[in-house]
């Protein structure tokens, strides 16, 4: 028996709003803020199907460095694409940048967000 349930999962960024933007865009959804629509400080992304991503701000933000075996990642996401070279042009156009471009032959190819954050275009 489990003992809880997955929430959401909670980004840490200096913009949450933008960031969100940058996620709804790859992912489809819709962007929420939390609490005073002045103040952004936390944004959710309701996902098609249930699944959700919410973005915090944090003052002095850092982002993770990859590949770094002296820093971690902290986290990354896997996201599913049909088609790897038209989601990699879709996603660079929305502000994404690429962290592994050298093997182009896997089935998976890794970035890096706007705020930093490393996720991969997966076709698995």
């Amino acid at each position: 028996m489990a003992l809880a349930k997955l929430g959401v999962v909670v980004l840490d960024c200096p913009d949450p709003r933008a960031l969100a933007g940058f996620y709804a865009e790859v992912l489809g959804g819709t962007v929420e803020v939390q609490g005073d629509p002045e103040d952004d400080g936390w944004v959710d992304l309701k996902v098609p199907g249930g699944t959700a991503l919410a973005f915090q701000r944090a003052p002095g933000y850092v982002p993770p460095k990859w590949p770094a075996p002296d820093a971690s990642q902290h986290f990354h996401l896997d996201l599913v694409v049909e088609d790897l070279d038209a989601a990699e042009k879709g996603v660079l156009e929305l502000g994404a940048r690429p962290l592994d471009a050298d093997d182009r032959e896997r089935t998976f190819r890794v970035y890096a967000d706007p705020a930093g954050h490393p996720f991969c275009l997966c076709a698995c």
